[in-house]
């Protein structure tokens, strides 16, 4: 097993093909030869910068119809002008999300319900630390609120 999982940090691949070395677009692209991912709808949290912008921009490349979730609604729009000025064609919903906050997940849950999409791929990508204590409106420890319960609700 250490064997296997030492291959695999220094990029062998696994059973998938892909490996630790291989990009969010080796994956897509793969996948993309497969099936048509133009009917597809994803759910980024924490798609405003870093991974999670590079994740939607691979994905909104090859047609996926993208649901934007921020937790400040400016910084995603933005984020959505940035990947409709690379691809014009794209569609890309926004939606304000922070799981910090239990009312805001129901709200935004309630959102997404109405639209009548389907869910493909949910990719929880937000997260926060917050270095001093803090506790949400919904009396909860924050980071705990965040990076756990809100995505489970």
């Amino acid at each position: 097993m250490l064997a296997r999982t030492l291959k695999y940090l220094l990029g062998s691949t696994g059973q998938s093909g892909f490996g630790s070395s291989s990009t969010a677009n080796e994956v897509t692209t793969a996948a993309a030869s497969a099936t048509d991912l133009r009917s597809l709808t994803a759910i980024i949290t924490g798609a405003t910068s870093g991974i999670g912008l590079e994740t939607a921009s691979v994905l909104v490349a090859h047609g996926v119809r993208l649901i934007l979730a921020g937790r400040n609604r400016d910084v995603a729009e933005e984020s959505r002008l940035h990947l409709a000025s690379s691809y014009p064609d794209c569609e890309i919903i926004v939606f304000h999300l922070d799981l910090g906050s239990l009312s805001s997940v129901r709200s935004f849950v309630s959102q997404f319900l109405a639209l009548g999409l389907p869910l493909n791929l949910l990719i929880n990508n937000a997260g926060r630390f917050v270095y001093e204590q803090a506790v949400s409106e919904d009396g909860i420890e924050l980071t705990f609120a965040t990076n756990y319960l809100g995505e489970r609700i």
